[in-house]
C-alpha cells in the first residue's frame, strides 16, 4: 500500500501537471509544465519542520504554505491572468498532498 501511495503522490506531482499543461495550454504546454513543476517550491516550508520529511505526516495545515488560508490566497490568484498558471500549480499541489493525507 505504501508503494502505491508513493506512486500516486509523485505521479500527481509530476505527470498530472504535464497532462493539465498539454490539454489546457497546448500552444505553450512545455513552458506551463515547467511552471507547474516549479510551484512545488512551496515545499520549502518543510524546512521549518522537525523532521524535515516524514512520510506519515499530513502536510495540509501543518506547513505554513499548505494551510487553508494559503489555499484561499492561491484561489484568489486564479482570477488574475498573469498568476493563473502558478495558482493552478499551487492548488494542484495542495490537492495532491490532501489526497495523500486521505490515503494514510
Amino acid at each position: 500500500m505504501e508503494l502505491l501511495r508513493t506512486f500516486i503522490h509523485y505521479g500527481l506531482h509530476y505527470i498530472f501537471p504535464g497532462l493539465i499543461a498539454y490539454y489546457f495550454f497546448r500552444s505553450n504546454w512545455k513552458r506551463v509544465w515547467v511552471i507547474l513543476i516549479l510551484t512545488m517550491l512551496i515545499d520549502i516550508d518543510h524546512l521549518l519542520a522537525t523532521p524535515i520529511f516524514d512520510p506519515n505526516r499530513c502536510s495540509i495545515n501543518f506547513h505554513p504554505l499548505h494551510t487553508y488560508i494559503a489555499a484561499i490566497g492561491y484561489l484568489i490568484l486564479l482570477f488574475f491572468k498573469k498568476t493563473r498558471v502558478i495558482a493552478t500549480g499551487l492548488l494542484l499541489h495542495l490537492l495532491t498532498d490532501g489526497l495523500d493525507c486521505l490515503l494514510m
